[in-house]
């Protein structure tokens, strides 16, 4: 997460400050699933202006990293900064094989199937910094394209709207098939 929200914000000519902070947002946007999964978002926020705070980071470090990790879900986000924007693209983007813990294909849930399936993802910017395409490569033997729709649909409408703060169109490619 970290080296692709970086990656996102250096490819674009963002000032090296910006690009580390959004590399540390990344590093911490899910520290709040210690709490729970439902509103890790926010609580994610709290902890991690503690721990800056004490870290001695600036004000404007704090806010910018935490008002990145508060808005990083698809229920609640809002792609308001330039940091936000490439956390929730790097986050939303990162579907694949190696996030599925269970090994079981018989005990997957729908989550474990569309991860299982995307057997190669790639999230790149243009050469002309006009276009963010994120390029899934999906085995539709263990899940459908729907499936992934299904799970996915208010995180891609969420990197659309990062996109566009970054001044960029969004496109999600799956199999060689533009979708969005």
């Amino acid at each position: 997460m970290a080296e692709t929200a970086g990656y996102i914000l250096e490819t674009l000519g963002y000032p090296e400050q910006e690009i580390e902070l959004a590399k540390i947002a990344g590093y911490l946007h899910d520290i709040g699933n210690l709490v729970n999964r439902i509103d890790h978002s926010q609580s994610g926020a709290v902890m991690t202006f503690r721990l800056l705070d004490k870290l001695h980071f600036t004000p404007r470090e704090i806010a910018v990293i935490t008002t990145a990790i508060g808005n990083h879900d698809e229920g609640t986000g809002v792609p308001v900064n330039a940091v936000a924007a490439a956390l929730i693209l790097a986050d939303k983007s990162d579907v694949r094989r190696s996030r599925v813990r269970n090994q079981d294909v018989r005990n997957f849930d729908i989550h474990d199937r569309v991860n299982y399936s995307v057997v190669k993802s790639e999230l790149k910017i243009n050469e002309a910094h006009t276009l963010i395409k994120l390029k899934l490569f999906v085995d539709t033997h263990f899940s459908s394209v729907m499936d992934y729709f299904e799970i996915f649909m208010e995180r891609m409408r969420l990197c659309r709207k990062a996109a566009e703060k970054l001044g960029l169109k969004f496109k999600l490619m799956i199999n060689e098939q533009q979708l969005i």
